[in-house]
């Protein structure tokens, strides 16, 4: 993990003026999340929603996360629909931002620490294609930059096997139900999160422990 976020770190410095940030391009958003001119929106799917949500809820900038279902061919699908693996779809967040205080650049470093990207169609025990690992990009400068990383780190080998990661256009995201919505911070004492999402939680803020929200 150490290896990873030196690699990040060389990563942003040098391709801050190839990259730089477009705050204001244009979104195609089938759904509305962003509430502010100022206010970006990142789609990642890191396997369960419910750990994506709770790490990234952590971060200083990211103004909301939205658990929910993207990449499929069904039309406002259930959890218990996803759940069989045929719709298509993967647990997603849409990361609503201000990147003003955090950049896509550091949400990326933070996506390919929060998962292992090099599993695929599972996380841990959580197997099937709703558990990908996926960046459904908003717009051209989205795509270059997760393509961009991928093949770095690829190139680098800051992992042992290659970035399964699938970089694809954002088409349509659809929340799921409100259960799920800020569901470790609901639901903390439950087993899964307690074993299974709050050791992970740990980890994720001690290495971004100088971006977290106060």
């Amino acid at each position: 993990m150490k290896k990873i976020i030196c690699h990040f770190i060389l990563f942003i410095t040098t391709s801050y003026a190839v990259f730089a940030s477009s705050p204001g391009e244009n979104r195609n958003h089938n759904f509305k999340t962003v509430t502010g001119k100022n206010l970006d929106t990142a789609t990642f799917a890191t396997g369960c929603f419910w750990c994506t949500e709770a790490k990234f809820q952590q971060l200083k900038g990211v103004k909301k996360v939205i658990s929910g279902f993207s990449g499929g061919h069904v039309a406002h699908p259930t959890y218990e629909q996803v759940c069989t693996g045929t719709t298509g779809h993967a647990e997603a967040c849409n990361i609503i931002y201000d990147p003003a205080q955090i950049t896509f650049d550091e949400l990326l470093e933070a996506f390919f620490v929060a998962h292992d990207p090099t599993q695929l169609n599972r996380q841990g025990n959580d197997v099937g294609t709703q558990y990908r690992s996926a960046i459904f990009y908003h717009g051209a400068k989205q795509k270059e930059k997760a393509n961009y990383y991928i093949n770095k780190l690829n190139t680098e080998k800051a992992y042992k096997s290659n970035i399964v990661t699938q970089v694809v256009p954002y088409t349509a995201f659809y929340k799921a139900e409100d259960y799920h919505q800020n569901y470790f911070n609901q639901n903390g004492s439950q087993p899964y999160c307690k074993y299974v999402i709050q050791p992970e939680l740990e980890k994720f803020k001690k290495v971004f422990k100088n971006k977290l929200k106060q």
